[in-house]
């Protein structure tokens, strides 16, 4: 492993990994990334708060301050709960989960799972009925002593590192689906640039629709 490498990692290990992107990237992974090359700031994370922020900046050798209030309020470690007779089924949280700790299908019950749940609360703006709150976990105060790296790890979740491993396979997913979705467009394409092909013009329109989907980072392509 490099050094760049070790940093990362390092960074990653006092970040919450809650992967709301509320710091501004699309999960702790590209932030932790940034914040190694000096692209970002180490206050950026609402979740972590002022202890997360201070561990950073120890990590990073700059000044410490306290996190970015303009990003987000600093809220105790939550889980979000969907109360599933008000549920209608309309799958919106299910593609906001950033680490698919949704379960359910179209016009069916969904429900959370409570020990998979980040609190992120990106599912919560998203329900059109909503059905959905944010509960507190209790958590053990930390020391106000303590290294604030330490203390930084202290007050992550013990479930923080499979909500990373969550997020990168949910990316994975993701960003393979959205390549297998380019190829067939590539192969369709080609298909229609054979001399006297010519496609009805829903079917050409129809490809340039799913050809936005597919280049849009992030993009959660229909099955």
């Amino acid at each position: 492993m490099t050094a760049a490498t070790d940093l990362v990692e390092a960074i990653e290990a006092v970040l919450p990994q809650t992967q709301c992107g509320q710091c501004g990237f699309e999960g702790c992974t590209p932030y932790a990334r940034a914040l190694a090359s000096g692209e970002a700031g180490c206050d950026r994370c609402p979740p972590g708060g002022d202890a997360t922020a201070a561990a950073l900046a120890r990590l990073l050798g700059l000044p410490v301050r306290g996190y970015d209030r303009s990003r987000g309020q600093h809220l105790p470690p939550q889980v979000a709960v969907i109360r599933e007779p008000e549920c209608i089924g309309c799958t919106k949280c299910i593609q906001a989960c950033p680490i698919d700790a949704i379960i359910g299908a179209a016009e069916r019950m969904h429900s959370i799972l409570a020990d998979a749940c980040s609190g992120c609360a990106l599912c919560v703006p998203v329900c059109p009925v909503d059905c959905i709150e944010l509960r507190p976990i209790p958590v053990a105060p930390v020391d106000d002593g303590a290294d604030p790296i330490e203390a930084a790890r202290m007050q992550r979740s013990p479930h923080s590192d499979a909500w990373r491993r969550r997020h990168d396979a949910r990316t994975l997913r993701l960003d393979s689906r959205a390549r297998a979705r380019l190829e067939q467009l590539a192969a369709q394409s080609a298909l229609a640039a054979q001399p006297g092909m010519r496609l009805p013009p829903a079917v050409t329109a129809a490809i340039a629709r799913a050809a936005a989907r597919a280049g849009a980072p992030g993009a959660d392509l229909p099955e």
